[in-house]
């Protein structure tokens, strides 16, 4: 057991043990369960509580879910629709979001795969400031896809 000004108390019978806390006005809270014979603290129960969900407040807060934004081309695209997109790609990056492109081929465009690797060859020296590709573009049946990272701080 472990006292209110934690100094051992060594091994402390139970009807001891809330005595002794309720001399000091607080709580007795098991700290290990699992330890043999289990570690109790006298503390104010109340104020312990608290603490802990400030921890995992604290926790929570700098964690991040990055979700996966998909946006669909061809490769015969449109100058103002490529620019729409890219703002899209940039927004979403900017929120740390990755994003994957996937360039759709239809019927006789699958001839010219040369010119959807171009569009994000293109695609990729434009977000160079906010993002990274994760890997080379590649085919997936009449897909061509490519992922986008956001760029990080550290780099």
């Amino acid at each position: 057991m472990v006292g209110p000004e934690s100094e051992q108390l060594g091994v402390v019978v139970l009807s001891r043990a809330l005595d002794l806390a309720k001399e000091h006005n607080l709580d007795l809270v098991e700290i290990a369960p699992t330890a043999k014979p289990p570690v109790c603290k006298i503390m104010d129960y109340s104020k312990f509580k608290y603490d802990q969900e400030k921890k995992e407040r604290k926790i929570r807060k700098n964690q991040r879910v990055t979700h996966l934004k998909q946006i669909r081309m061809k490769p015969r695209i449109d100058e103002h629709d490529y620019q729409i997109k890219l703002k899209n790609i940039q927004k979403f990056l900017a929120k740390k979001d990755k994003v994957k492109i996937n360039m759709m081929f239809r019927g006789r465009e699958m001839m010219h795969k040369d010119l959807g690797r171009e569009i994000l060859d293109r695609l990729v020296k434009d977000v160079a400031e906010t993002g990274q590709p994760e890997k080379n573009p590649m085919m997936e049946g009449r897909v061509m896809s490519l992922v986008l990272a956001p760029k990080s701080e550290k780099a």
